[in-house]
């Protein structure tokens, strides 16, 4: 995974370079291995605002102010969402990214079976949009697509953006 997330960390780089914009993270199932990756990037401090690894239910309510956990679950797009904006919130940063998920080996249920992670990417001021996607493998395996999905969507909303 490291050539191809680090690929992906260099042209979100020079996108929030060339847009001078910044990023917030807003991470569970991931325990902040994708602001890890980001940072990788030498300058990253340029747009790389902060990041939130909430991975308790608490901290997602306290830090982020999740008020969707009761009624959807932690492992939810409205949950996502939810982190993702609060970020937002709770930072300096245009662009928002978060992660909540399953990454197991345990932890699944029928309805949510291991390997369910949700994502949300919003821009300031402009709404956002979510996903959900059943990931295979072992934990190590979910948590590393996990972070290139993130990424990948990130882009994606750049581009578009930037157009």
């Amino acid at each position: 995974m490291g050539d191809v997330a680090t690929k992906q960390a260099e042209q979100l780089a020079e996108l929030f370079l060339k847009t001078s914009t910044k990023v917030v993270t807003a991470e569970s199932c991931t325990g902040g291995g994708l602001a890890e990756i980001l940072t990788r990037i030498p300058g990253s401090s340029a747009w790389f605002e902060r990041g939130f690894v909430t991975y308790s239910n608490e901290s997602k309510n306290e830090l982020l102010s999740v008020e969707t956990l009761e009624q959807y679950g932690a492992v939810s797009e409205e949950t996502a969402l939810a982190m993702a904006e609060g970020a937002l919130k709770n930072s300096r940063a245009d662009y928002s990214v978060s992660i909540t998920g399953i990454a197991g080996p345990d932890g699944g249920t029928e309805e949510k079976p291991v390997g369910t992670v949700c994502f949300a990417w919003v821009k300031r001021n402009q709404g956002g949009k979510t996903t959900r996607i059943k990931f295979e493998g072992d934990r190590l395996k979910v948590r590393e697509q996990s972070c290139l999905l993130a990424m990948q969507g990130l882009l994606e909303r750049l581009q578009k953006d930037s157009e």
